[in-house]
């Protein structure tokens, strides 16, 4: 993740990462983000600053303290609208909203937000709208929904519901943050995030002053405005243009810390809630960090034990035990710290420590990309071509042949940045730092805990804190948890589901980041009978 808040659960775009997402290879779907609080060249789970006076930090810190009714200065957004019209999708008709930019101060200035949607398609009785959002924070739902949902939802679902998506504010089609250009990004993933002197850490320290002071030269009035609290709030603008008296959602990663955020600021408005790959509202940053980074060790461990039975496997053969696999990847990425591989890029890249540990942690969001994980590993470390490991970062971090990235990972930091406080403030508490990391994950400690450091540089100061989400009111929510998610550990489920006053917790014994759509029959069964006919599980419901 995420990936900080995992975010995703949180990562970060280039040196780092974030705890709060979810994103990876969802069985060719891609489904989002562990990008959460993952790390640093992954995602940040970090922000930087103290406490904000915005009206928004105190939303956030009681987030059921929203009117009852819909607020004068808000109704031309609540009655809005929308112009339905072709989008270039076959299927699908997109459309544009506004919301206030400031919800303080909804006279100052509006913000666009961009949607897409399919109708029902089948014969029987339409449900209302289902939203959809991938996690990150930081993905684009239309995207998610143009290339996965729209198509690979169960059609008894797609049939009932109008599936709608909306890119976050901050998001791809929704007024972008605009952070690095290609080139700067290429250099920004290429940071080394294990640090070995004053040198070093003093260039892991400007590339984070670097990419903070690129997104906030960009859209300085924008990155105040992004937070969870805020998409939360117009998430609910969206289920009224739409007609809906309550909102139905399904959020993946980060998404379910969205979803839970609007469940906890209109209870009485949360439809059918699925919360899959869910996040721990209640934890700071660092300890969202140092959980995603023990989640990634779990991952790892289970794609270790897969890989030695395998005859080649680059990490050992049989008998060989995941901590011993574990020390001869954490010696490969040491050899590259000193010597990067060659790659074959025609931008002339080389694969880095930096860029192979994010290779590998990409392959761990979905078991579906763990042969090409091993075919990637045993080509660089036995032909020293950097190529497939190289290949598996740039699908991480969005980034197309042409050398050009998408807005994921400047979102992802900015949301993040702006939901919490900053896991550390300076090199100095991550050096003290390190051994917990380093004990968590012996494989990826190092690089996750100095990756947490990019939200201290963030140019404007956190609004949210940690806290709990309890939605008193709300009908039932499905909290989802995979036994051996990489970005969402499953505890983070536990813990949503022991908040939320209504939750029914629904475990997938399992690898990989989320359990929906993911091949599991009794996990998709069960969530199409709560969409469909609002029959929530019963709370511990154990699928494999």
């Amino acid at each position: 993740m995420d990936t900080r808040r995992t975010f995703r659960t949180a990562s970060d775009p280039g040196p780092a990462a974030s705890i709060r997402a979810h994103r990876g290879i969802h069985r060719g779907a891609r489904t989002a983000f562990g990008l959460l609080a993952t790390a640093a060249l992954l995602v940040s789970a970090c922000s930087a600053g103290s406490s904000s006076t915005s009206a928004n930090a105190a939303e956030a810190a009681a987030l059921g303290a929203l009117p009852r009714s819909t607020p004068a200065a808000l109704t031309r957004y609540y009655d809005q609208k929308p112009a339905w019209r072709g989008c270039g999708v076959p299927g699908y008709q997109c459309a544009t909203l506004r919301a206030p930019i400031d919800y303080a101060k909804p006279t100052e200035g509006d913000i666009r937000l961009a949607l897409t949607r399919k109708k029902a398609t089948g014969p029987g009785k339409r449900l209302g709208s289902l939203l959809v959002n991938p996690g990150g924070p930081g993905g684009s739902a239309i995207s998610y929904m143009q290339s996965y949902a729209g198509i690979g939802y169960p059609a008894e679902v797609r049939a009932r519901y109008d599936m709608v998506a909306v890119d976050p504010r901050g998001v791809a089609r929704s007024e972008p943050v605009k952070c690095l250009s290609g080139p700067d990004m290429d250099r920004y993933t290429q940071t080394d995030l294990t640090p070995d002197d004053r040198r070093e850490t003093n260039g892991l320290v400007k590339a984070y002053r670097t990419f903070a002071e690129g997104c906030g030269a960009d859209s300085p009035g924008l990155l105040r405005h992004v937070s969870t609290v805020e998409t939360a709030r117009d998430m609910d603008i969206v289920r009224a243009v739409l007609g809906d008296e309550k909102l139905n959602y399904v959020g993946a990663s980060y998404g379910t810390f969205l979803g839970a955020t609007y469940a906890g600021l209109f209870p009485g408005r949360a439809g059918r809630l699925v919360l899959d790959g869910a996040m721990d509202p209640s934890l700071p940053a660092r300890r969202l960090n140092l959980e995603q980074t023990a989640g990634f060790d779990t991952a790892f461990r289970s794609f270790a034990k897969d890989c030695v039975r395998r005859a080649g496997c680059p990490l050992g053969g049989a008998g060989t035990t995941p901590e011993r696999a574990g020390r001869n990847l954490k010696a490969y990425f040491e050899k590259l710290d000193a010597r990067p591989a060659p790659t074959g890029d025609s931008h002339g890249r080389r694969l880095t420590e930096s860029l192979a540990t994010t290779g590998v942690i990409a392959a761990m969001y979905d078991e579906g990309a763990w042969q090409h994980l091993r075919e990637a590993l045993t080509s660089a470390m036995r032909e020293n071509d950097g190529a497939g490991l190289l290949a598996l970062s740039d699908s991480y971090y969005e980034r197309d042949a042409d050398g050009g990235y998408s807005n994921l990972m400047f979102a992802n930091a900015a949301v993040n940045c702006l939901d919490l406080p900053p896991a550390f403030a300076t090199p100095g508490e991550v050096r003290k730092a390190l051994p917990a990391f380093e004990k968590a994950s012996p494989v990826f400690g190092e690089g996750l805990a100095w990756a947490s450091l990019n939200c201290a540089y963030w140019p404007v100061h956190a609004t949210g804190k940690p806290q709990r989400i309890e939605a008193k009111g709300a009908a039932p929510i499905v909290v989802v948890g995979t036994t051996r998610d990489p970005a969402t550990p499953y505890r983070w489920a536990r813990a949503m589901a022991g908040q939320l006053s209504s939750a029914r917790l629904l475990t997938y014994d399992g690898d990989g980041h989320t359990a929906y759509g993911r091949g599991s029959a009794c996990i998709d069964r069960t969530i199409n009978a709560y969409l469909l006919r609002g029959t929530p599980p019963r709370d511990g419901k154990r699928c494999s």
